[in-house]
């Protein structure tokens, strides 16, 4: 794996489990134990309707036009009969799924290497590549022209609390069945990122005719 940053890396892989260890998890654990999983449930989907900006937006890039239509009927269904999209109707009732496509994706669906793997303080693994699409995704967001830099601060702890709370036992199998904590979490992002790209490039590469087949780590 490309990894030349690796002692960089590892520092800061070191404090991010420090911090998940001694302030998120407790902070995750406590939340999980008050809030019913329902309501973790309802404020995830509020959270990811959203965010339908990065999606539809990197669908189109992708030249995924089913999936950017699916993104649209998505965002006026929950926005509309999901009651702000506290509830996932286009899902339970429709049965539309949503796309999870981001920029590092479609820099790699273009043809763009994925660069050196890169850990960075209180962020998920990255790549240089995706380091760089994630700072379009931000950008993507339209809360970031509207919202006081203190609600969006607010949800972005709200969202990373609640996606550590609904994944407490996954992280802890993970950290148990690790020999090597720091490869495991290295191999999987790379692995997965390199599978979404290239189930990403499938429609573009497909017959018209199957464009409509299509198709989600961790600190």
């Amino acid at each position: 794996e490309y990894d030349p940053w690796e002692p960089f890396n590892d520092k800061t892989f070191w404090f991010n489990r420090k911090f998940d260890q001694y302030l998120l998890k407790p902070v995750s654990t406590g939340y999980h134990w008050v809030v019913p999983d329902v309501v973790q449930e309802s404020l995830k989907n509020a959270l990811t309707n959203v965010g339908v900006a990065r999606r539809l937006v990197n669908n189109l890039l992708q030249l995924n036009m089913p999936g950017a239509g699916r993104e649209v009927g998505r965002f006026l269904i929950n926005s509309t009969l999901g009651v702000a999209g506290f509830f996932d109707v286009a899902k339970s009732w429709f049965g539309l799924e949503k796309s999870d496509r981001d920029t590092g994706q479609t820099f790699g669906v273009w043809g763009m290497g994925q660069g050196p793997y890169l850990v960075l303080p209180l962020l998920p693994p990255l790549t240089l590549r995706d380091g760089v699409g994630f700072a379009f995704d931000v950008a993507l967001d339209p809360l970031l022209y509207f919202a006081p830099f203190a609600a969006l601060a607010g949800r972005t702890g709200a969202t990373v609390v609640n996606d550590r709370s609904q994944n407490l036992e996954f992280y802890e199998n993970v950290e148990e069945t690790s020999l090597d904590l720091y490869s495991a979490v290295r191999n999987g992002y790379l692995q997965r990122r390199a599978k979404v790209v290239e189930e990403a490039r499938a429609p573009r590469s497909a017959p018209a005719v199957e464009m409509s087949v299509e198709l989600r780590p961790v600190t």
